[in-house]
């Protein structure tokens, strides 16, 4: 089935082809045609059924108007009516429509072109009649000296208009009849060989030449015109030019002319150019100017070239040769060297050790006085009350060497030396050339300590190691920083390694620091030798040894502070709480430790009371004065039993809560953690029953019961306003139900909870170990058999069935003749 977008494209080609543009014809018509007229140039491909239009032909020029052309209706020739002249025009560009009465196109436009063709009817034509020329003797066989011109009016690039030069008459006919040549096709005129070598020997001359050209190129046939060229022969003016010597810096209006070149023939003009490029140039006269001022020391001498040359660029003859010499006067005062880095000289040098050698440069002309240059020393000049200077200079060399008088480590010098020329007569030109010089330092000191003995130092024996026993300061009288660089070590008295010293390359402090434990025991006291020595090898007449610093330390014994278990404690009481209630208990972090003695400090209001032993602290009496929200401070200290002098202490804080009427039991759902203690614990909220907790007025506040067991295994913290977080308190607890009370308040009220944990051991994933019993759902093992065991007997039956079937299905072939049986065919 075809698709409808194709049967619309079929349709509207038809439509679209009669409204297309034609494609251009071509018509070639000839020139001068002399046969009959009209002449039938194309058949035009009119449509015949459209009869009711007319032919409308139009073109360039308003030829069409003229009657120039025409088209023939009945036939649809296009016909030109008369001869055609290319000279007045050679294209026509005609246009042909078919047009009803109302103007509307009903076919083309046809576009047409009608190239006349061009016929050999014009006769060409010299730009002179006679053509006068100079020719010098010395001009060079084949350079042309004259180019003569000729037109042709037929069209351009035919045959009719190719053109063509002959000599065709050469008088006088000596000393040889063929003096000069004639290139055919650009019509250049110049002497043969053998004509240059006549001209050479003898002036001849005038020549008068008789000239032809030629349409149609090399062919027989063809216009032709002549032309008479007289040829006068000159003496030859190309001469050499002798040097010429110019000062360098002339003040001289410019361009300021230096010599002239003249060539005697005709059309001619100059060309010059100058090795190496410089300012000069050449006239239409063959004038040679230099443009302006010159300088000897940019460019001593010049060698100027000058060409003879035709129209197109040829050179009559060989270039004529021009010296120029640049003459030097004194404009140039000594160059210094470039000043660079300074020049380092290690101290102690002998006197008369060069310091460095100054060559000023003079742009002068070398050897000349102006470029004779001597040296003055102007600084350092010798102190006064000293014998010599620390510097000499050689005034023919400028060899600065070093002076008797001694120089010292990080002396900076800047000498400054005169250097002028016209070997230092008046006039000279002169400039200050300066050198810098540092006397650098050796390594002709050996370091030392500041201190060479440390007041005993004491040092506890619990320091831990990398501990600060001592700084030592050491100094180097040398000045280079790499002369400066020292080596540390102990001597003596660090047999073990329990010290080691620890210090920047660049530094001169070394710190002794502590590597191991130290033992009272052991060794009481420490004396340690350190020794400095200097990096870099050491020279000069004395360099001394190494330094040595002795320190002396001495061990303390540490006898460590009891610790508690809590760093602060707190609780929470009802302002009714009853005299000789249970608070909690104050115990130490190592059980194990010795015994401590406990007593409050600040106690102010006589509330509390601790026991000295246990560490329990009740109250003392009732809580009269103390309101809920209230927070009571005391400070509880624990002394050690066996040295009184070792003691801690912790803050108590007790939260004041509003008497309940009757504490409200509120049981929480069951919790599991896991023993030996991990980092898990259990998040205990507000009562879910209390009707303002959402309104966000204040925070709960969260408490452990009074229980003193409760509060020596559990910890209790507060994670925000509505929940607190219960942990174990201690490493191990007995595996089971715990039940722990919470006791809560908020605003005058007052919650119980019962948080319910069951503690069981941690297995090797840090969770609780548990039973495995059968899950909800999951079949037992006989279930399990029973299906395995129907599934087994599903698949024998199934198994028996398929069998019968292919026995039944045998038997009954066996039973048919043999002949109803097909044969199976042979592969």
């Amino acid at each position: 089935m075809v698709p409808a977008w194709l049967w619309l494209l079929c349709l509207s080609v038809p439509q679209a082809l009669p409204e297309a543009q034609l494609a251009e014809r071509y018509v070639e018509v000839p020139e001068n045609y002399g046969g009959n007229f009209p002449l039938y140039l194309t058949k035009l491909l009119l449509p015949r059924e459209e009869a009711e239009g007319h032919i409308v032909l139009s073109g360039n020029s308003g030829i069409a108007a003229e009657g120039l052309f025409a088209v023939d209706p009945e036939s649809g020739f296009l016909l030109v009516t008369r001869a055609l002249d290319r000279e007045e025009q050679a294209e026509y560009r005609l246009q042909v429509t078919l047009e009803t009465e109302e103007g509307r196109v009903l076919w083309g436009p046809q576009l047409v072109l009608v190239h006349v063709k061009d016929e050999n009817d014009q006769v060409p034509h010299f730009s002179q009649a006679i053509y006068r020329v100079h020719l010098s003797q010395g001009t060079r066989p084949g350079i042309p000296f004259l180019f003569l011109e000729a037109s042709d009016g037929d069209e351009p690039g035919t045959a009719n208009s190719d053109l063509r030069f002959h000599i065709l008459n050469q008088a006088p006919a000596q000393p040889s009849p063929d003096m000069f040549q004639l290139e055919p096709r650009l019509g250049a005129l110049a002497l043969s060989p053998k004509g240059s070598t006549s001209l050479d020997q003898a002036l001849e001359g005038p020549y008068q030449l008789l000239v032809q050209v030629k349409d149609m190129g090399d062919q027989a046939s063809g216009h032709q015109a002549t032309a008479i060229v007289d040829v006068s022969v000159v003496e030859s003016t190309w001469l050499p030019l002798d040097p010429v010597h110019l000062a360098e810096n002339l003040k001289v209006p410019y361009p300021h002319q230096i010599a002239q070149v003249h060539w005697s023939g005709g059309n001619v003009h100059y060309h010059l150019e100058s090795q190496p490029p410089g300012p000069f140039d050449v006239d239409a006269e063959g004038k040679l100017y230099v443009t302006r001022e010159l300088d000897r020391e940019a460019q001593a001498e010049y060698l100027l070239l000058v060409w003879a040359q035709n129209t197109r660029g040829e050179d009559y003859t060989e270039a004529l040769q021009l010296q120029v010499v640049v003459m030097d006067e004194n404009d140039n005062a000594p160059l210094c060297p470039s000043p660079g880095a300074s020049i380092n000289i290690p101290e102690l040098s002998s006197p008369g050790t060069e310091v460095t050698r100054l060559l000023a440069e003079d742009l002068d002309a070398p050897g000349s006085p102006n470029s004779h240059v001597v040296y003055r020393l102007l600084s350092p000049e010798p102190e006064e009350g000293t014998e010599g200077s620390s510097f000499e200079l050689d005034s023919t060399s400028g060899s600065v060497t070093l002076g008797p008088r001694p120089l010292h480590a990080g002396q900076n010098f800047l000498i400054q030396v005169l250097a002028v020329d016209l070997g230092g007569a008046e006039g000279g030109l002169s400039s200050t050339c300066e050198v810098a010089v540092t006397i650098t330092d050796i390594n002709d000191h050996a370091p030392e300590f500041i201190t060479s003995q440390i007041e005993p130092i004491s040092l506890p024996e619990d320091s831990k190691p990398g501990t600060l026993v001592a700084t030592l300061m050491a100094t180097d009288a040398d000045l280079e920083p790499a002369f400066r660089l020292m080596d540390f070590a102990i001597e003596a008295g660090n047999m073990d390694g329990t010290f080691g010293l620890d210090w920047e390359p660049d530094s001169g402090h070394v710190q002794l620091r502590l590597l191991r434990n130290l033992s009272y025991e052991a060794a009481p006291s420490h004396k340690l030798v350190v020794v400095v020595r200097s990096v870099a090898e050491l020279v000069g007449p004395n360099p001394g040894p190494g330094a040595t610093a002795t320190v002396t330390l001495l061990v303390e014994r540490v006898v460590p502070p009891p610790k508690l278990d809590q760093e602060s404690y707190e609780a929470s009481v009802p302002v009714s709480t009853p005299a000789g209630s249970l608070l909690l208990t104050i115990q130490p972090s190592d059980p194990m430790s010795g015994p401590l003695r406990f007593s409050l400090v600040n106690d102010s209001e006589g509330w509390l009371c601790i026991k000295e032993v246990s560490g329990e602290v009740h109250t003392a009496r009732p809580l009269q004065g103390a309101r809920p929200g209230d927070r009571y401070t005391v400070l509880v200290e624990a002394q050690d039993a066996g040295e009184p002098t070792l003691n801690t202490s912790a803050t108590l804080v007790i939260h004041f809560l509003k008497a309940p009427s009757a504490p409200t039991l509120t049981p929480v759902p069951s919790r599991h953690l896991c023993t030996p203690r991990q980092n898990h614990g259990v998040v205990v909220s507000g009562p879910s029953e209390d009707p303002d907790q959402t309104n966000g007025d204040s925070p709960y506040s969260f408490a452990l019961g009074p229980n003193p067991t409760v509060q020596r295994d559990w910890r209790l913290q507060a994670l925000n306003g509505s929940h607190a977080y219960l942990t174990l308190a201690l490493h191990w607890v007995e595996p089971g139900e715990h039940v722990i009370p919470v006791v809560v308040s908020r605003n005058g009220r007052m919650w119980q909870l019962q948080v319910r944990v069951i503690v069981c051991r941690c297995n090797m994933e840090r969770q609780c170990m548990r039973k495995v019993g059968r899950m909800k759902g999951m079949p037992t093992k006989l279930s399990a058999v029973g299906i395995l065991v129907g599934t087994l007997t599903a698949i024998g039956i199934f198994l028996i069935l398929i069998f019968t079937h292919l026995t039944l299905a045998r038997k009954k072939d066996l039973d048919q003749p043999v002949d109803s049986v097909p044969l199976k065919a042979a592969i």
